[in-house]
């Protein structure tokens, strides 16, 4: 128990810094308590069938934003299988398209250096005029796109494409808040 209780301590003091480390444990609900372990309680009350589900951003400063989430406990998509990967990226593409139909849209998946939820979480929101660089890649469907190493990265549709862009940590700026 003292154990626990300094996981819990290390990660409040790192979720602070606006680094995520996860003492999670859904079999022992005490660890769920902690803020940077919000999103796995959300996780915990979604009935199993479900794979992907999604939440209204709470934070007043965004309120035309949403969360895809995998129900499964995931930390990263790398910690994903590529099946399970591509029914998230579908599954959030979908519900982008459902809240903007106008088709100016994108999907921000933020680094592991400034998350400070432990849940994987990817951010939908309005795509900001201007945001477009050079740094992408192109790919035709959500098979296609590419797992993160050590960074974020963003989405957006571009004609009947998307534009994953890699390389940065904090990507849900390319968002309208």
């Amino acid at each position: 128990m003292a154990r626990l209780g300094m996981l819990l301590a290390l990660s409040l003091a790192l979720s602070a810094r606006g680094v995520a480390i996860c003492a999670c444990d859904p079999s022992h609900p005490e660890t769920l308590a902690a803020r940077n372990c919000s999103l796995c309680r959300e996780a915990e009350k979604q009935p199993p069938g479900v794979h992907v589900f999604f939440l209204k951003d709470i934070n007043p400063a965004k309120p035309h934003r949403w969360l895809a989430l995998p129900r499964s406990h995931e930390h990263s998509l790398a910690a994903m299988s590529a099946e399970e990967r591509a029914i998230f990226w579908a599954a959030a593409i979908a519900k982008a398209r459902e809240l903007f139909p106008d088709g100016d849209w994108a999907l921000a998946l933020n680094g592991p250096q400034v998350v400070t939820q432990c849940h994987l979480h990817v951010h939908i929101g309005h795509l900001m005029e201007g945001v477009e660089t050079d740094n992408f890649v192109t790919v035709t469907k959500p098979e296609e796109i590419p797992v993160p190493k050590g960074e974020g990265l963003w989405i957006h549709p571009q004609g009947n494409l998307f534009h994953v862009h890699l390389g940065e940590q904090i990507t849900e700026t390319v968002l309208l808040r």
